[in-house]
């Protein structure tokens, strides 16, 4: 069964844009739950997801769980959601990612933000949001999401 994707947003940004851009994000993914993060290092993925959780009002320290595989923060807005942020970065293919646990928050209801999600495809649960971050030049990004068709 194939997944059909469909371009909810494709703009070029600036680095001081990227805050205002993080709060128009949320209008666009509406109620999804898993947003995946796709980018080559330094393109951004962390900075972008740290100004989502800034949006949600998140008050913990927002940082790369690079070695804890997964941070848990909380929203202080209305609806005081969990937000996990998974890094699969350091982790070598869907077999460990599973042994590792990451299906258990992905399929938690909570929301998800994932950096390096082709390390680990498969275990993505459909409905996944799909962002690339894409490096213009030392300022500019040009940041493209896809939603799942449907949505």
């Amino acid at each position: 069964l194939q997944s059909y994707y469909l371009c909810a947003m494709d703009k070029i940004v600036t680095l001081s844009e990227i805050p205002e851009l993080a709060r128009e994000c949320w209008k666009t993914v509406n109620d999804s739950k898993v947003i995946a993060f796709h980018g080559e290092m330094g393109a951004g993925k962390t900075t972008f997801i740290h100004y989502l959780c800034q949006a949600k009002a998140v008050k913990d320290t927002m940082g790369s769980p690079t070695f804890s595989l997964v941070n848990e923060y909380q929203t202080g807005d209305e609806d005081a959601q969990t937000i996990y942020h998974i890094d699969l970065y350091r982790l070598q293919d869907e077999a460990e990612a599973i042994q590792a646990g990451m299906e258990e928050y992905l399929y938690s209801g909570a929301i998800c933000f994932v950096e390096w999600p082709e390390k680990a495809p498969g275990i993505l649960p459909p409905g996944t949001v799909h962002t690339y971050i894409e490096v213009l030049d030392t300022t500019t990004r040009r940041l493209i999401i896809e939603i799942p068709a449907g949505n």
